[in-house]
């Protein structure tokens, strides 16, 4: 955060004159980056203390030239002050505009602004290149923004020649300790964040990169999800209600799709297409990633779309399934999972956990098909699935021992 700032009068011998003297010049380092500003006076090198940084003798020339250094070292200290005050960008070469009276140094561009336009904009595209959740994600991120630097700085804002290494990894543990965050989270922040950096470094308000040595690393997460006997028992379950048989069955839609809740909530009857096999496929986007997806219909799935073809909601808005609130379809999984005997704690989400390892995976469904009917853009994302593949290796090794027992 503290930019370092140096100043070294000293004797330019490269200059040395027909006369036998050389220039004085001012060095002034910030933050490890130097300019060289002429003091506009000439002294005999061996009449120059280079530790003391001043003409050695004691007569009145003598001390009206050291006096007159004195002067110009003052003088980069004011200008300094005021650069600081009026948040003017640390720079040496901004110092020494100011000092030779050049022209007006740019004032520091302000992080919180650039932050809130960014945030501005993404808000005008929700529905065009961003989803309402990345929106809210920045909006939280920004939150946070302004939380820290009140807790390091007592700020309210900071000039962006301000953010460095430090102010990251200050940033970093304060999301960790203050926030109580967990790695991934902490590490999605500040991903967020750097976002606002890489505009500042892209329009050239930042001229260093302050996460060039920061390298968090996201911690794989457990990831439940519902095994083939679990499923069976919430499928064959009968229920108290109609609310709650309702929130099962496009649970069990997701599990035999692998839609995440947003991507089922607004998926249309028009999106069941006939496919390249002759069968029922769904044809849709992700909003999270605006990535195809196309996935052929287990009976099971289709059976679930059947059951709801006549609901008032499906059948007024053309959608394919009666979705409740993501908040209120949770509630009643819990529910669901109590009336089931299902101890994981269970979430709208491990259905599409439950489709990528129970319905597919397990059953020698190919980790490339997976990855595509899931509209995954790296399959490195799909990956995080196959550990169940563990389970499927024991079982071809049992059947390969099976084998070379019967030579």
């Amino acid at each position: 955060m503290n930019k370092s700032f140096s100043l070294l009068f000293y004797v330019k011998s490269s200059k040395l004159s027909a006369d036998g003297t050389a220039p004085i010049y001012l060095r002034i380092t910030i933050d490890g980056k130097r300019i060289e500003i002429s003091s506009k006076r000439q002294v005999i090198p061996s009449k120059w203390n280079t530790a003391a940084q001043k003409l050695i003798g004691t007569g009145d020339h003598t001390r009206s030239f050291n006096d007159y250094l004195k002067t110009l070292e003052r003088q980069v200290y004011e200008a300094h002050q005021l650069m600081l005050e009026k948040k003017i960008q640390l720079t040496a070469a901004n110092l020494k505009s100011i000092l030779l009276g050049k022209e007006e140094a740019t004032p520091d561009k302000m992080l919180i602004p650039i932050f809130e336009e960014h945030n501005k904009q993404v808000k005008a595209l929700i529905g065009k290149e961003f989803a309402k959740g990345t929106y809210d994600r920045y909006e939280t991120s920004l939150k946070h923004t302004k939380d820290f630097l009140l807790w390091k700085y007592k700020a309210t804002d900071i000039g962006i020649s301000g953010i460095d290494h430090e102010f990251v990894m200050s940033y970093d543990f304060y999301l960790r300790s203050e926030r109580n965050c967990n790695n991934n989270s902490t590490v999605k922040y500040l991903k967020n964040f750097k976002k606002i950096i890489l505009i500042c470094l892209a329009n050239g308000w930042l001229d260093k990169d302050p996460f060039s040595k920061y390298k968090p690393k996201v911690k794989e997460v457990k990831r439940d999800f519902l095994n083939a006997e679990e499923l069976a028992t919430m499928a064959k379950k009968q229920l108290a209600s109609d609310r709650t048989s309702q929130v099962r069955d496009i649970f069990l839609f997701s599990c035999y799709t692998g839609l995440a809740y947003a991507d089922v909530k607004k998926l249309k009857r028009s999106e069941i297409v006939i496919g390249v096999d002759g069968s029922e496929w769904i044809a849709t986007s992700r909003q999270k990633t605006d990535t195809a997806s196309s996935i052929p219909l287990l009976p099971q799935a289709i059976q679930l779309m059947n059951k709801y073809k006549d609901h008032p909601q499906c059948a007024n808005d053309g959608l394919l399934l009666p979705v409740l609130s993501n908040q209120k379809m949770n509630s009643y999984l819990k529910e669901i999972a109590d009336a089931c005997g299902i101890t994981k704690e269970l979430t709208y989400h491990i259905a599409r956990h439950t489709f990528a390892t129970t319905v597919t995976l397990a059953n020698g469904v190919s980790i490339e098909s997976v990855s595509k009917m899931l509209g995954h853009t790296n399959i490195k994302t799909t990956q995080h699935y196959a550990r169940i593949l563990d389970m499927k290796v024991g079982e071809d090794m049992n059947a390969l021992k099976k084998k070379l027992q019967a030579y």
